[in-house]
Parts: C-alpha cells; sequence; structure tokens
C-alpha cells in the first residue's frame, strides 16, 4: 500500500509530485469506509445499502489505486536514471526501513486488540503461527489467523518489491512495453487456468497475481512521466475518463455479485484507467489539470495522505472494537448501523493513525530521504522533469 518518495515538478521542497498524496489520502480513506461498510451491511457480495452507499462495497479498488501508485513511484527515480537501481541491496535497506517498523508496530497493536477485546471477524483468533506469518510477511502464502484483515496486501506488496528489480532489468533490456506484456500474458494464463487446476485457484484468491499486472502497469507509467513531449502532451486527462468509463458502467450494469465474483479481471480493466490519471496529474497541461490537483493536493487530503499507511495498516482493530462493542445490539444494521459507525470510527481512526505516523513512520520516512539526498544530485536524463 505505501508509495515511496518521488521527485516533485511542483516543489523542490516537498519532493513529490503533486497531488500523490491526496490519492493516498482518499484510497485509504475508502478502505476504512469499505470495512464498516461490510459490517453494516451484512450478505457479502450481496449488496443491501443505497444507492448512495452501495459502491463501497468494493474496497478492493483502493488496493488497485495504491499498487498502480506504488510501482508508479518506485520507478520514477530510476526511470531519470536508465531504469537502473543504485544497488538491490540498498533499495531492500531502504524500503525495509521505510515500511517494516511501521508494519511491526501495528501487528503487535492488532495482536493486542485481537486477543485482549475483540478479535478480526471471520478471521478467528490469532495465535503463534499467526505471529510468525504475519511477522514475515507470508500471510498471503500460509494459511493463519488473521489480526488485521487489512495484512494480506502487504504481503502481496512485499513480495513486488522483491520483484521489482528483476521488472527493471525487463525494461532496460526489451522495453517497459515488452516488459508489460509479458507480466501481463503470465498473468492472463494464471486467471484463466487458474480457476480449474487444484491449489492454484486458492493460490489466485489469496495472492491475486492480477496485482503483479497493475504493478508493472504503474512502472510504465513512469516511463511516460519521463518520455518526451509529443507523448507527455498527450491528453491524458480524458484518457483516464475514457478508460474508467466502460468499467465504472459494466460494474454498475452487472451489479455486486458478478464484479466480486471477476475482480481478477476488473481489476485488470482498471489498471490503464488509474495510469492515465497519474500520467494525467504528473504531465498534464496546468489548464488541464488545474482543479484535480487543487482538489488532490488541498492541505487537507495532503495531509491525510502524509499518514495513510499508518491509517491504512491500524484501522481494522478500531473498527472491530467500535462495531462489535458499540454498536452491535444498540443501533440497527443497515444505514443507521453504517452511520452511526462512520461518526465514531472516522475520527478514531484518523486521529490513531497520526498519532502512530508521528512514533513509528514519519522518523523512519525523515531518515529514508536523507539517504537520498546524495544520489538525487546525479545529473538527470534528458527529457525527464526535475
Amino acid at each position: 500500500m505505501v508509495a515511496p518518495d518521488a521527485p516533485t515538478v511542483t516543489s523542490s521542497r516537498s519532493r513529490r509530485l503533486a497531488g500523490l498524496d491526496g490519492i493516498r489520502g482518499l484510497a485509504a480513506l475508502y478502505v476504512v469506509i469499505n470495512h464498516v461498510f461490510l459490517r453494516a451491511f451484512p450478505g457479502y457480495p450481496v449488496d443491501h445499502a443505497p444507492f448512495w452507499a452501495a459502491w463501497f462495497i468494493y474496497g478492493r479498488f483502493a488496493v488497485v489505486v495504491f499498487i498502480v501508485l506504488s510501482g508508479f513511484s518506485l520507478a520514477l527515480s530510476p526511470a531519470r536514471h536508465g531504469w537502473r537501481l543504485d544497488a538491490v541491496s540498498e533499495f531492500s535497506r531502504r524500503r525495509a526501513r521505510r515500511i517494516l517498523p511501521a508494519y511491526w508496530a501495528a501487528l503487535a497493536f492488532s495482536l493486542a486488540v485481537a486477543w485482549l477485546i475483540v478479535p478480526q471477524p471471520g478471521h478467528g483468533v490469532p495465535d503463534g503461527t499467526s505471529v510468525i506469518v504475519n511477522g514475515l510477511l507470508v500471510q498471503n502464502i500460509i494459511p493463519a489467523h488473521s489480526p488485521n484483515a487489512a495484512f494480506w496486501s502487504m504481503a502481496v506488496e512485499a513480495q513486488l518489491y522483491v520483484l521489482f528489480p528483476l521488472l527493471l532489468l525487463m525494461v532496460r533490456r526489451r522495453g517497459a512495453a515488452a516488459m508489460l506484456a509479458t507480466v501481463g500474458f503470465v498473468v492472463a494464463a494464471v486467471g484463466i487456468v487458474g480457476p480449474h487446476i487444484p491449489g492454484l485457484d486458492t493460490f489466485v484468491i489469496q495472492s491475486p497475481p492480477d496485482l503483479a499486472a497493475l504493478f508493472a502497469v504503474g512502472i510504465l507509467t513512469a516511463g511516460i512521466v519521463g518520455a518526451g513531449q509529443p507523448r507527455r502532451s498527450w491528453p491524458w486527462p480524458r484518457l483516464a475518463l475514457a478508460a474508467a468509463a466502460p468499467v465504472l458502467a459494466v460494474i454498475w450494469w452487472q451489479g455486486s455479485v458478478w464484479t466480486l465474483d471477476h475482480l481478477y479481471w476488473v481489476d485488470l480493466a482498471l489498471g490503464p484507467a488509474i495510469a492515465c490519471l497519474l500520467a494525467a496529474l504528473a504531465t498534464g497541461p496546468p489548464a488541464g489539470r488545474a482543479s484535480l490537483l487543487r482538489l488532490l493536493d488541498a492541505r487537507p487530503l495532503r495531509r491525510l495522505g502524509s499518514f495513510s499507511y499508518s491509517l491504512y495498516l491500524t484501522h481494522a482493530p478500531i473498527v472491530a472494537v467500535i462495531y462489535e462493542r458499540v454498536v452491535v445490539g444498540r443501533v440497527a444494521t443497515g444505514v443507521p448501523a453504517f452511520l452511526v459507525s462512520l461518526g465514531l470510527v472516522l475520527p478514531l481512526t484518523i486521529g490513531f493513525a497520526w498519532v502512530f505516523a508521528t512514533v513509528f513512520e514519519t522518523p523512519f520516512r525523515r531518515a529514508h530521504g536523507t539517504s537520498r539526498v546524495a544520489r538525487r544530485r546525479r545529473p538527470r536524463a534528458a527529457g525527464v522533469p526535475a
């Protein structure tokens, strides 16, 4: 879920592309609302919510955004330097320092809540195996009771980090399009044959390979940001809208049961729209992206995005406590439970995540940024924004 520090086109001080923190913040907030939704409107995958809340059943779509954004952000710096990392060991060390302290602290918090107050709904009480499996980030491969419903995607993303240097090598040797085509072919093949092979079908559900293709889409998009002016001047906002509209129309027409039964392919269909949105934010002419940038780069969203990783990591235990210990038995299921839960959960999760981030995330992010200063002084490739 986490996206690394990225070069900026708007401020040498922020060292980030404008709008990315806003996207992170909105996606993390969407996941929080989704987990409240699933408790207030039981019956998944059937959507019993009114039209104004119905779309919150699709929490997986936020993960799709995070994965594309992760590949995009990680690849921005290599794209400026011939698609090369300084060293795989250095990349791994930076990723571990950026990701693991907050993750392990969130694991300890989640275990404490599950053991002392209430376990995650549908996951059972975690045991020693849960501690080891989640601590090593292999919970999507080895079955274990989960202390946190959001942790599955962290394991997938950690494994994509391992794949990242290989994908960059493919880009250097064959090009970004060939890299994406290769990953896409493998992912499509697994998606077609997986449901018919015992064992592989379970793997497809627990470790959806489609996220690897979305990660590759993000890497390709980083190359577009650094391309020549003709490619950068494409109508990326309109392309994003054109890519998203038919997918959203099909989801609305088919409904939640069909959509959630075909998430593998729906995820892949949404990838190009997210990639075009990122390209629009990073390369579009100011007149064409001013309104969207103002929204996504507004101070509240930018602030929320700055600790969105902590919000993602810590919200699920809080949602479980609020719903199971406060809402159940006191508020009617459905819209009343949804609204009351949101009124309690949103301020609590956001406030807790902010405090959590100041202790377990921000200090390591600052150290991460300091270690990159020397590397950022290297000459830039021609045609790539500063």
